[in-house]
């Protein structure tokens, strides 16, 4: 009988965990999976806060359907049917500039209508396709604002491409990497020349799904369609540590790890207690990471530590339905920094699902620092809530107080792709190579979202038991 231990019962711990133990009892691999979260109840920052008939998510708030990985997850699990969809007006997308909400444009026609990039900027991205504007070379590690500068123009970079990744990553695109952050955006370059033309065949392609009966979003948003559960996106997590059972051991806190005798790997706990394993997978984030593996070898603490995050603060505001004059048929809208606005944008959470908020009643959900405004993670409840509600004032009109508010704090939420993060991931790689039976996963490598968490799991539990069947050890 074998052992792994996984350390982080976030959602890729957790799945990790399961994938594991499904994927040796398919092999007929005997093998012990645990699990050790440091926390009193695992699931990490999905967390679904149900309150006088509102639900607040703690972080992400569902995933999109145009990825398998979660999807196959939940049917393998058997809560496929607890699934619920985003209702449809949630395509809808906006940002707000120069004093009004603009909905992003989802084709070439509405794009020339719509006013939120002046007739110089549409001109400046008209000219993407020509061959004046050249592709960087391969072996550059260009910044998404370079890109943007280079391929669209400044205008937008400040209204488009920005926002896009204060939304995503709560990042700076001076910072971050293009290639490491939306890797689809750099092959499409390399791929058809320029965006332009890549939208062009892909709007042919997306055409040829919709007659076929799939549902696929515009240009405007990510594919797919947002999805989660009536209960919140906690139900994923929660169902996970109940089919897992006593494998889940919350209030365990790794502290060291060692290679070992009897065993491959020791892992100690800050309450005294210590795991044998032949095999340690480390799902916590990577300044956790850096602090355990740091112990092992300096290497890791040095490139581990080098992926530094952004902090973020949600603020949940529940008004009546009559206190908002908006029609808030949509997902939201992001808010450029040029705009001078606190906020970085704010979803239309009772928008998507019906079931988010009393009847009668809307839910706001407000993102408030990032990257890019760091500071704001250490005002009180009350200065932050000012600030909310002067955006929501300015945006949407809304002068009343809120009737519900919750506010939760991450002052590390989302890890920062910046520029060098792919040569940090190929040095560990190659260091890992020395570690046998040791693999890390999580959201602080090739991408942050809930299905990119999902498929890391998947490719690392397939690395484990690679290393179990003798195939060709991968890190």
């Amino acid at each position: 009988m074998k052992k792994a231990i996984i350390i982080g019962g976030g959602i890729s711990g957790l799945s990790m965990a399961w994938l594991l133990r499904e994927k040796a009892a398919a092999a007929g691999l005997k093998l012990q999976v645990e699990l050790l979260e440091r926390e009193s109840q695992a699931g990490g920052k999905m967390r679904s806060i149900h309150a006088q008939g509102y639900t607040c998510e703690w972080g992400p708030n569902g995933f999109l359907d145009s990825k398998p990985q979660t999807l196959e997850l939940c049917g393998r699990m058997g809560i496929a049917d607890s699934l619920m969809r985003s209702n449809d007006n949630a395509r809808k997308r906006f940002i707000y500039s120069g004093g009004e909400l603009h909905r992003l444009p989802e084709n070439a026609l509405s794009f020339f209508r719509s006013r939120l990039i002046s007739w110089p900027g549409k001109l400046r991205l008209a000219m993407e396709p020509t061959p004046f504007i050249k592709a960087a070379p391969v072996w550059i590690d260009e910044t998404l604002a370079d890109f943007g500068r280079r391929r669209l123009g400044r205008e937008a970079l400040e209204k488009l491409i920005a926002p896009m990744v204060s939304g995503v990553f709560a990042g700076d695109p001076e910072t971050m990497s293009l290639v490491s952050c939306f890797p689809r955006i750099a092959e499409l370059e390399r791929e058809y020349g320029g965006l332009v033309r890549a939208m062009f065949r892909l709007a042919g392609q997306k055409r040829k799904e919709r007659a076929a009966g799939k549902v696929v979003s515009g240009a405007a948003g990510p594919g797919g369609v947002l999805t989660s559960f009536p209960e919140g996106i906690q139900f994923l997590t929660d169902v996970l540590t109940a089919q897992l059972g006593e494998a889940v051991k919350c209030g365990k806190q790794a502290v060291m790890l060692k290679k070992g005798q009897s065993a491959a790997w020791h892992v100690q706990c800050a309450d005294g207690s210590e795991y044998g394993a032949d095999y340690v997978v480390v799902a916590a984030p990577a300044f956790s990471a850096a602090e355990l593996l740091g112990g092992i070898d300096t290497r890791f603490s040095e490139m581990l530590g080098a992926i530094c995050y952004s902090s973020l603060t949600v603020v949940c505001c529940g008004y009546a339905r009559e206190a908002v004059s908006n029609p808030l048929d949509g997902f939201g809208y992001l808010i450029p920094k040029g705009e001078g606005r606190s906020t970085l944008g704010t979803l239309w959470d009772s928008s998507m699902f019906d079931n988010r908020a009393p009847a009668g009643k809307v839910l706001l959900r407000s993102m408030i620092g990032g990257a890019c405004f760091p500071q704001y993670i250490n005002m009180d409840d009350s200065e932050l809530l000012a600030l909310v509600r002067s955006d929501l004032e300015q945006v949407l009109g809304i002068t009343a107080e809120p009737q519900f508010v919750r506010i939760f704090r991450h002052p590390q939420a989302i890890p920062q792709y910046t520029v060098g993060h792919g040569a940090r991931l190929d040095a560990l790689e190659t260091l890992l190579h020395d570690y046998p039976g040791l693999v890390l996963t999580g959201n602080a490598y090739r991408g942050v979202g809930l299905n990119d968490c999902v498929a890391a799991s998947e490719r690392a539990a397939n690395t484990v038991i690679d290393k179990m069947t003798g195939k060709q050890n991968l890190p």
